[in-house]
């Protein structure tokens, strides 16, 4: 085990318009937004040494957001020379999604069709051990995937079924 691992601290991705993704976190999701970094940029290697990215990258700033009371997104505009402008899909290697947690799956469905927001499909019912659980996708308007999660009464794995 890692020692001393505690809790999941933030979630962090990439956006290509701040503003929008800060309007589409607070006033569609409700998130709450706590504060703003940036930019920061370095002339020598830090960027690529620290962060894994292009060492000219430059980081425009960053806004932090709590959504739901703990989740915390910090939430990055980048500019880099050969940036991929492309939002990877779940079956691409680095490919991701954000699971929210709702009370009622079918209202927050209907909440995000009025707003606008593309919802992949209809809600799937898991099955093994996550019957119980129901859950849908739906896109950013930067087409970065969300998923919507609900199982009130617990999934199939908590009740001790596992297959």
């Amino acid at each position: 085990m890692l020692p001393g691992l505690a809790r999941l601290d933030h979630v962090g991705f990439t956006v290509p318009d701040l503003d929008a993704a800060r309007d589409f976190l607070v006033d569609v999701l409700g998130c709450e937004y706590m504060y703003t970094l940036g930019p920061y940029a370095d002339a020598g290697d830090w960027m690529a040494e620290h962060l894994g990215v292009h060492p000219r990258a430059v980081m425009r700033e960053l806004h932090f957001f709590r959504c739901g009371g703990q989740a915390v997104f910090e939430v990055f505009q980048y500019e880099a020379p050969g940036q991929n402008q492309v939002q990877p899909r779940n079956s691409d290697i680095g490919g991701h999604h954000v699971a929210l947690y709702v009370d009622d799956l079918d209202a927050a469905v209907a909440y995000l069709k009025d707003k606008g927001v593309t919802v992949l499909g209809e809600p799937t019912s898991s099955k093994g051990p996550s019957e119980g659980q129901r859950w849908i996708y739906f896109l950013a308007p930067w087409g970065m995937q969300f998923e919507l999660v609900s199982y009130p009464g617990g999934k199939a794995f908590d009740r001790g079924v596992t297959s």
